[in-house]
């Protein structure tokens, strides 16, 4: 018996079939008033883990970030940081122990931080692709 006949089966069998993914790609941004338009791996996961506050330039860094059940967070921080939840979690929480600093500023969705990051150039951040307008710039990632 095929179980790929029946309706409710048949996209999972297609997504299989076809090895498709469904996980999140998150793109990095920046305002298009930031002078910026690439960063090193190194230099994002510096100013995501509170290592650093400014960027290449000189000019305030300030990340945002996705809620903590947002599949595009544990996207940017696997693929960009080479660290899991988990990781970032006790990363952060041995920071602020330590009164060494606090995480990223954490906002609703994409749109919410989209819009934030096109009115203040200081803020970097990862949203879904699809969010981004001509207010903000993708950044490419070296």
């Amino acid at each position: 018996m095929n179980l790929c006949t029946f309706p409710n089966l048949r996209a999972a069998c297609l997504i299989t079939a076809f090895g498709l993914s469904l996980s999140a790609q998150a793109v990095v941004i920046v305002s298009t008033k930031n002078s910026i338009s690439l960063v090193t791996s190194d230099q994002l996961a510096q100013i995501f883990l509170g290592q650093v506050s400014t960027f290449y330039t000189g000019a305030k860094a300030e990340p945002l970030d996705q809620p903590a059940s947002s599949p595009l967070r544990q996207d940017f921080y696997q693929k960009y940081l080479g660290k899991s939840q988990a990781q970032i979690k006790a990363h952060w929480s041995k920071q602020a122990f330590s009164g060494k600093g606090q995480p990223p500023r954490e906002l609703g969705s994409s749109p919410e931080i989209v819009k934030l990051v096109a009115e203040n150039p200081k803020y970097i951040a990862y949203v879904d692709p699809g969010a981004v307008d001509g207010t903000v710039k993708v950044l490419k990632i070296k």
